[in-house]
């Protein structure tokens, strides 16, 4: 193999994850609770884009390879433009837990947090959401049910986690 085809295969894939992890982190329930990860997703979507796109421009040599490694590139810059980039800086702060509101009497993962957003010279987004943590890296959301004090199966708990001095 050679040095051009390695890395655009490496290129290639590292985009394609960033891609996936982005993608999910917008438009499903999966929230990337690491800073760092999320950071990598929302930043690398925006430098990888336009390098992909350039990078495939010039390594891929037939017309075939170059219509499948344009697409998806040209595909997220497009992405970026009607979203704005300022709205994914905005974004890429990872949702923080300040409270745990209730707790899950059978599930040790799932809770009710209060959590907020640091979105820069914007102040803060607050919520209040029923987390299911995958790992500690990864976690679902869901609204939380309006009748929630009166489920058996949550426990109030009201435990502060992140004080802010």
């Amino acid at each position: 193999m050679t040095t051009t085809k390695y890395i655009s295969r490496i290129l290639n894939g590292i985009f394609i994850l960033i891609l996936l992890l982005f993608v999910l982190d917008m438009l499903t329930s999966f929230e990337i609770k690491s800073q760092a990860i999320k950071s990598f997703a929302y930043f690398g979507i925006m430098a990888l884009s336009p390098l992909t796109l350039l990078w495939n421009l010039w390594a891929f040599k037939t017309r075939k390879e170059k219509m499948i490694g344009l697409a998806i590139p040209t595909l997220a810059l497009v992405g970026i433009l009607i979203i704005g980039p300022l709205n994914i800086l905005y974004s890429s702060s990872a949702w923080e837990t300040q409270k745990v509101l209730y707790q899950n009497g059978h599930l040790d993962f799932k809770k009710v947090e209060l959590q907020m957003q640091d979105v820069g010279a914007l102040g803060y987004n607050k919520r209040t959401v029923e987390v299911t943590y995958l790992t500690d890296l990864f976690m679902m959301i869901s609204p939380v049910e309006k009748d929630i004090d009166n489920r058996v199966e949550w426990v109030k708990v009201n435990k502060e986690v992140n004080h802010s001095d």
